[in-house]
């Protein structure tokens, strides 16, 4: 890592001021004595599905990447998660680990206290070079702060130091190996000075050490803005990102249309997937990063996940839909799988599901493909999440069957599947669970790769503690 003691102290052009903040080494963070994660709803849908999206939120949402690491060194996953207070539900910047050679995992560290429910507020984690973890701390719009934070020793979670308050959203930190970090994110921009519309614009920023960023650079903005999932190929020498377009009028509740591009140079350009170059940033709706125009088709999409295959070639997972309120009169929802075969996009049916914001995430193994999602319709069916089942391809994603459930006869519905950057086999997949209808208490859990669940312990008495093995 490049000169890490040097310290942004101004404003940059083109962007909000990042302030660069003193060290605090001796400043030991709390920790929890358990697992809980925040609970949060998004707008009231007046009708028996109560919201438009809600339940057990630690893992929300899927704009946010990676919240989970392994670390080969270490022999560790690290991970973030939006944790709670235990009087009420506001928002925790949890940071914690599985050791996989003990089989357990320490009493979370709280980083910070975000003074809100919102779980759009939620962290992300990246880990550089030298085995140091960087936690990215979102914001919902612009009416809250935001904050990086860096480990104060590798591999550690015990004590942090901010170094970086700023104000960004839907965060997305990849640290290219030798290269630094190139942080994708997202910028409010409010009506006014020339702008005919407000939205979410998709960001970039670049750093060598973490403490030295290049002002915002602005990668698209149409209509009413975008929101984006990225992930990089195994090598992480080309990072991918795909992303919606919310139409003006309507906005997000009425996203729709497929798009994708990728870098190679740890952003300095960007191309097309046939590696045409893109002038940046994208500003119309007919664009060349578009993969499939599904505002013509009149289908809603809600992005899941994006891999790479093994020639090197990204897959995208979403999901389509007729509308955005909760319920069967909006379905089939769709969950869809586009694959970029070297000359074209080939789309496929994965399956369907009850709720737009049904989250899982794609693997790609040696024999076969795997996506785990909860489409078990669950407790509170036609709501956010279910029962967690395992989909499987061995024909590179052109059909898929439903192999299993991970999980059953659940209390409440399970969340936001999310896959670490990384994956072992022993920490393969991340959750939370939480009633979809109304408040409620969540957990967190884990799988492996065999599919056997664990739930990580929501009290403590000791520092170290066993996952319980809840269901295989």
């Amino acid at each position: 890592m490049l000169n890490r003691r040097k310290l942004l102290t101004g404003a940059l052009a083109g962007g909000p001021a990042l302030i660069g903040l003193g060290r605090a080494e001796g400043n030991t963070q709390a920790k929890d004595d358990g697992y809980r994660g925040i609970w949060y709803f998004n707008q009231p849908s007046k009708d028996k599905y109560v919201y438009k999206y809600s339940g057990g939120f630690a893992t929300y949402p899927q704009q946010h990447a990676p919240i989970a690491i392994y670390s080969k060194e270490a022999h560790k996953t690290f991970f973030c998660y939006g944790g709670s207070l235990k009087s009420k539900p506001e928002l925790l910047h949890m940071v914690s680990y599985f050791d996989h050679k003990t089989g357990t995992v320490p009493r979370p560290t709280i980083l910070l206290n975000k003074h809100t429910d919102d779980a759009h507020d939620n962290p992300t984690l990246s880990i550089d070079d030298d085995g140091y973890l960087w936690i990215f701390s979102s914001s919902h719009g612009t009416s809250r702060p935001s904050y990086i934070h860096r480990g104060s020793k590798p591999y550690s979670i015990d004590r942090f130091e901010r170094v970086l308050e700023s104000n960004f959203s839907y965060t997305q930190p990849w640290f290219v190996p030798h290269k630094g970090f190139l942080f994708l994110h997202t910028r409010y921009r409010p009506l006014g000075g020339g702008r005919s519309a407000s939205g979410r614009a998709l960001y970039s920023m670049s750093s060598l050490d973490g403490f030295s960023w290049t002002k915002p650079r602005e990668l698209a903005f149409t209509g009413q803005g975008h929101y984006q999932i990225s992930w990089p190929n195994p090598s992480r020498s080309r990072l991918g990102t795909a992303f919606d377009f919310h139409p003006d009028p309507g906005g997000l509740n009425q996203r729709t249309n497929l798009h994708f591009m990728q870098t190679a140079n740890a952003g300095l350009t960007w191309e097309t997937v046939d590696g045409r170059s893109l002038l940046l940033p994208v500003a119309t709706e007919d664009n060349a990063a578009l993969v499939r125009d599904y505002r013509k088709e009149g289908l809603l999409v809600y992005l899941k996940d994006l891999q790479y295959d093994a020639a090197d070639r990204p897959i995208l997972l979403y999901l389509t839909s007729k509308g955005y309120e909760p319920g069967p009169e909006n379905g089939p929802r769709h969950l869809m799988l586009a694959r970029w075969t070297g000359s074209e996009w080939h789309f496929s049916t994965v399956a369907e599901t009850d709720h737009n914001y049904d989250h899982g995430s794609l693997y790609l193994e040696k024999d076969v493909w795997r996506i785990i999602v909860p489409t078990g319709a669950g407790p509170q069916p036609w709501s956010t999440g279910g029962e967690v089942e395992n989909w499987e391809s061995r024909d590179q994603g052109q059909t898929w069957k439903r192999t299993g459930a991970l999980t059953a006869k659940s209390e409440r519905n399970h969340t936001y599947v999310r896959r670490p950057l990384g994956a072992h086999p022993d920490f393969y997949a991340l959750w939370a669970d939480g009633d979809a209808l109304k408040p409620s208490s969540s957990c967190l859990y884990f799988a492996n790769q065999r599919g056997h669940v664990f739930r990580l312990p929501a009290l403590m008495k000791g520092r170290m503690a066993k996952p319980e093995l809840v269901g295989a």
